[in-house]
């Protein structure tokens, strides 16, 4: 595992501030997802495990695209860096 990155004050905030930005961005896009599996499969006659589909899309399809969006923030998205105030520190 790396060490947390280095940044200056301004930086952290700027990640913070990405990070929030693309988790609202994620939720809408899960809501938008779960609206299309859930409600759009609704008129569909397809049964699969004697379970209509629209049940399946807008709770396990949902769910797998969650967990999908998840693994992109981490790895794409978030930063690991010390919310210490290193200025502060220097001053001591």
């Amino acid at each position: 595992m790396q060490a947390p990155r280095k940044l200056s004050y301004k930086e952290k905030l700027d990640q913070a501030t990405k990070e929030a930005k693309a988790t609202v961005v994620a939720l809408v896009a899960v809501i938008v997802v779960w609206i299309l599996l859930g409600f759009g499969l609704a008129g569909s006659d397809i049964v699969l495990f004697h379970t209509p589909i629209w049940v399946i899309g807008g709770t396990v399809g949902t769910w797998l695209f969650t967990i999908a969006v998840c693994v992109f923030l981490a790895k794409k998205v978030f930063m690991d860096f010390d919310l210490d105030d290193e200025e502060a520190d220097d001053a001591r």
